[in-house]
């Protein structure tokens, strides 16, 4: 039996530290949205208060089966109100802090999944 590390064809993300994150090898220090497929736009939001219902609007028009969704340094969760776009669509949405969210997205991405992650990059 022959053995091969796995190797995905999705950006992936490097590394990450208060403020940043590293997306291949380029560092981005501004919330971002970045998908599977190649997708990365910044995201207009420096700080959780920020987001308004557009942001997830936004995201609901993404083509993905999944969003995963980095609330900055610590796990907070937008109104439901703001996500019945997602909702309509049947797109689902996993809320958890930026640095847990950066692992999820590699692992979906690393296994084939369409996935995108919204990353709010907080100092």
């Amino acid at each position: 039996m022959k053995f091969q590390p796995d190797r995905s064809n999705a950006q992936t993300i490097s590394g990450y530290g208060p403020g940043w994150i590293g997306i291949d090898a380029d560092k981005i220090t501004h919330s971002v949205i970045i998908g599977s497929g190649g997708l990365r736009q910044p995201w207009p939001c420096a700080r959780f208060e920020d987001l308004t219902p557009e942001h997830f609007a936004q995201l609901a028009g993404l083509e993905t089966e999944l969003v995963i969704f980095g609330s900055g340094l610590r796990n907070r969760f937008p109104p439901p109100a703001w996500l019945a776009p997602m909702i309509a669509r049947r797109l689902g949405l996993e809320t958890m802090d930026t640095q847990a969210a950066c692992r999820t997205y590699n692992i979906l991405a690393s296994e084939g999944r369409n996935v995108v992650a919204a990353l709010i990059l907080e100092v």
